[in-house]
C-alpha cells in the first residue's frame, strides 16, 4: 500500500537544509529579523493533505511550547506500533513523524491510517545505495517540513519509550522546567530494561510486561537521546544528539546552547560538540529517562532476530547482545503512571475499524510465524543460548565500541573553540575540592524492604577479608562503588575493632547485612556478639553473606529475633537480658525522640555507646540533641572516630 502523500522528499545536498525563519531565545539563528512561531491550535506545520482527512474523536495534543515532535524509524513493528503511538501521545508529544522501510507486517499501513486520523505523520524511507536505514531516514527528516518547522524535536527508536518523573509526567511539564532555566535542550539517558525472565510471547503492553531494569549506575547503559530546540539551519539531526553545523561553531551560537541533564542540571560544555553517552558527572534520571526495551521476551527476541532490524546489522541480535540488554537487577515501575491514559488512547485508536483490522492482523502474523519457529531446532537452541546469556553477571558484561577510541584522532577533529572550552572546563574541575568518598548521608543501603528473594548472578568482592555481593537491589550506587573498590564501611571496619574492651559483650541494633558484626567476629574472637536486624530483605542478604563467607552463628556470635515494633521496649529488654558493655546503634527507627525515651531506661547502662550507619544518615541534622542528652546522663563524646562516620560516647571521667 503506497500512498502518494507518504513518498519521501529527496534529501537536499549537504549543507542545504530546509530554511526556517523562526527562532527564539537560545535557539540560535543569524543576526537578522526573526519571528517566533506561536503555539498551534490546529493543523501542524508541514502536514500533508492526508493528515486529518478522516474525522476522528481523538485529537493530537497542542502544547504551549509549540510543535513538539518525536521522530522515529520503524521496520516490521506491527505488534507494537499502536502502543508506541499511544504512549507518546499520552506523554504529550504534539506530532509523531515515523519513517518506515521494507515492512512486511503492515507497520506502514497502520501508520498511514493513523496519519489519515490526524495523529501521525508517515513517511517512506527509500534508502539510497550505501546508506544505512537510520541515517537515511534522518537525512529525509532534516528537510522534512514537519520536522524543520517544529519547535522541539527528539529522535527515537521503536523500542524506546520516554518516561518522565518530573511534575505530572508530561512533556509540557518537563519543558516548563527546562525553559524556566533558559535551557533549549535535555539530554535523556537510556535506562536498559530486560526480559524480567519472561519467555513467552504476550499481547500485553511492553511497558507493563517488563519492569526490571539495569541499575542507574551501570555505565554501559548510558547512551542518550536529546530533546532539543531544532533549527535545521544550525543543527543536523543525529541518532543520539544533533550535530552543530560547522559554520556556526566559531560564532556566538555555542554560547546560546544550554542543555540540561536528565536530572535538570546544566550539561557539560563538551556535549555541545560531540559524544553520545552520559558520563559519571552528567548522568541523571531524576527528571526523565528513556526506557529502552531492546530484548523483550525470549520469543519476541526470536521473532526480531529472524526478521532483520532498522540498521541492517546482521549480527546484532546474538547472545552477547542479549546479555548486554537483558538487565533485570532493579525494579522500576514508573511507567505505570501512564497506564490509564495510554489505555484510553489505545481503546480509542482501536475503535477505528481500519486501525483495529491492521493491528490484529499484525499480531496474527507474528503469532503464526512464532508457531512455525517453535517447531524448529534453531528456535530451541536459541532459547537455550539466551538462558545461558541471562546468567552472565552484570559486572562481566563487555560492551565494546565499534572501533577503539582514538584520542589523537578525536583531538585532531576538534575545533579550536571546542579545545578551549574543554581545557577551561578541565581546569575548573581541577580547582574544585574533591568530594570525600565517605560522607553523611551516604546511603549505605536501598531504603525500605526491596525484593531480594531471588538469587541473581552477581559478583562477590572482598572487603576487609569478607566477600560482599555487588547486588544493586540492596546497595545504592555510592555503596556499590565502595564495595567494588573493597572499601565498604572502611572507616568503621578499621577503627571499631581497636576500641572495644577485651572480652566485652556487644549488642548491635540495626546490623543491616551483618557486615560489621561479621568483621568484628573475625577480628575480635574474644567478643560476645549479638546482632539484631528485623528487616527481612537485609536478613536474607545477611544469610547469603554468611554462607558465602562460610560463617555460622553460635553461642558467642548470635542473631536475635527481636523485632523493633516498639523500639524502646525491645532494646531495653535486650539490654536487660544481655547486659552488654558495648551498645552499637545503627537502626534508623532510633530517632532522637526514641533515644531520649530509651537511653535513661537502659539497665545496666552500657559503658560504651556508638551511633553510626543508617541511624547517623537519617538523623544527622539532629545529632546535637543526642550530644546534650548523653551529656546529661554523664556520658561524653570521644574523638576516636570521624564524626561523619560514627559518634562514640563513654561515661564521663570522674574529675574528683
Amino acid at each position: 500500500m503506497m500512498d502518494e502523500a507518504a513518498k519521501p522528499t529527496k534529501p537536499a545536498p549537504k549543507g542545504k537544509g530546509g530554511a526556517k525563519t523562526h527562532g527564539g531565545k537560545g535557539t540560535g539563528g543569524p543576526a537578522k529579523p526573526q519571528r517566533v512561531l506561536q503555539p498551534l491550535t490546529g493543523r501542524p506545520r508541514g502536514a500533508r493533505d492526508l493528515w486529518g482527512s478522516v474525522d476522528f474523536p481523538l485529537k493530537a495534543h497542542r502544547s504551549p511550547h509549540g510543535q513538539v515532535t518525536a521522530i522515529s524509524m520503524m521496520k516490521d513493528e506491527g505488534p507494537y506500533v499502536v502502543e508506541w503511538v499511544a504512549h507518546h501521545l499520552a506523554v504529550g508529544f504534539t506530532d509523531l513523524l515515523v519513517y518506515t522501510n521494507d515492512c512486511s507486517d503492515g507497520t506502514d499501513d497502520i501508520l498511514i491510517r493513523l496519519e489519515a486520523l490526524g495523529l501521525v505523520h508517515h513517511r517512506r524511507n527509500d534508502i539510497p545505495p550505501g546508506i544505512r536505514p537510520q541515517p537515511s531516514a534522518l537525512n529525509y527528516a532534516q528537510v522534512e517540513p514537519v520536522a524543520g518547522l517544529s519547535d522541539w524535536v527528539m529522535v527515537f527508536d521503536a523500542d524506546e519509550f520516554l518516561s518522565i518523573r518530573h511534575g505530572d509526567g508530561t512533556v509540557d511539564s518537563l519543558l516548563d522546567a527546562a525553559v524556566a532555566q533558559d535551557a533549549n535542550g535535555i539530554v535523556v539517558t537510556w535506562r536498559i530494561f530486560g526480559s524480567g525472565g519472561v519467555v513467552d510471547w504476550s499481547r500485553e503492553p511492553v511497558t507493563e510486561q517488563y519492569r526490571m531494569a539495569a541499575p542507574t549506575t551501570w555505565n554501559k547503559g548510558w547512551g542518550v537521546k536529546t530533546l532539543f530546540k531544532f533549527d535545521p539551519d544550525y543543527w543536523k539531526l543525529g541518532i543520539h544528539r544533533p550535530k552543530m553545523k560547522t559554520r556556526h561553531i566559531q560564532t556566538d551560537f555555542p554560547d546560546r546552547v544550554k542543555w540540561l541533564t536528565g536530572s535538570g542540571k546544566v550539561m557539560e560544555d563538551y556535549f555541545k560538540f560531540r559524544g553520545w553517552r552520559s558520563i559519571t558527572r552528567t548522568v541523571g534520571y531524576d527528571w526523565v529517562q528513556l526506557n529502552h526495551y531492546a530484548v523483550k521476551s525470549v520469543e519476541s527476541y526470536a521473532l526480531r532476530k529472524l526478521r532483520g532490524n532498522v540498521n541492517n546489522k546482521a549480527d546484532k541480535y546474538n547472545s552477547e547482545y542479549w546479555s548486554l540488554q537483558d538487565r533485570n537487577e532493579v525494579p522500576d515501575d514508573t511507567m505505570l503512571r501512564y497506564t490509564t491514559r495510554r489505555n484510553e488512547i489505545i481503546a480509542t485508536l482501536l475503535s477505528d475499524p481500519e486501525v483495529r483490522r491492521l493491528h490484529f492482523a499484525a499480531l496474527a502474523r507474528a503469532e503464526a510465524r512464532l508457531a512455525e519457529l517453535r517447531q524448529t531446532e534453531t528456535f530451541h537452541d536459541l532459547v537455550e543460548g539466551l538462558a545461558k546469556a541471562s546468567a552472565v553477571p552484570i559486572s562481566q558484561i563487555v560492551a565494546k565500541p565499534p572501533q577503539p577510541r582514538d584520542r589523537e584522532k578525536i583531538a585532531a577533529l576538534m575545533t579550536d573553540v571546542e579545545k578551549r572550552r574543554n581545557a577551561k572546563a578541565k581546569a575548573e574541575r581541577a580547582g574544585e575540592p574533591k568530594t570525600p568518598v565517605e560522607q553523611v548521608p551516604m546511603g549505605g543501603y536501598v531504603p525500605g524492604a526491596p525484593d531480594v528473594a531471588a538469587e541473581v548472578a552477581v559478583d562477590w568482592v572482598e572487603n576487609h577479608g569478607l566477600k560482599l555481593p555487588l547486588d544493586p537491589r540492596m546497595f545504592p550506587s555510592a555503596a556499590l562503588a565502595l564495595i567494588a573498590a573493597g572499601k565498604f564501611e572502611r572507616g568503621l571496619a578499621r577503627k571499631l575493632p581497636s576500641v572495644l574492651p577485651k572480652g566485652a559483650t556487644v549488642l548491635e541494633i540495626g546490623s543491616a547485612v551483618g557486615f560489621l558484626g561479621l568483621h568484628l567476629a573475625q577480628k575480635r574472637p574474644d567478643l560476645r556478639l549479638t546482632l539484631q536486624e528485623d528487616n527481612p530483605a537485609l536478613r536474607t542478604l545477611m544469610s547469603r553473606i554468611m554462607a558465602q563467607n562460610n560463617r555460622h552463628f553460635g553461642p558467642s556470635f548470635h542473631l536475635s529475633d527481636a523485632v523493633l515494633d516498639d523500639p524502646v521496649r525491645a532494646v531495653a529488654g535486650l539490654v536487660h537480658s544481655l547486659k552488654p558493655q558495648v551498645l552499637l546503634l545503627a537502626d534508623p527507627r532510633l530517632s532522637p525522640d526514641v533515644l531520649a525515651d530509651l537511653l535513661p531506661r537502659l539497665s545496666p547502662p552500657p559503658a560504651q555507646i556508638v551511633l553510626y550507619g543508617r541511624l547517623l544518615e537519617t538523623w544527622h541534622p539532629r545529632l546535637s540533641e543526642l550530644d546534650d542528652l548523653l551529656t546529661e546522663m554523664d556520658y561524653e563524646p570521644t574523638d576516636r572516630f570521624d564524626r561523619n562516620l560514627a559518634r562514640e560516647f563513654r561515661p564521663a571521667r570522674d574529675e574528683g
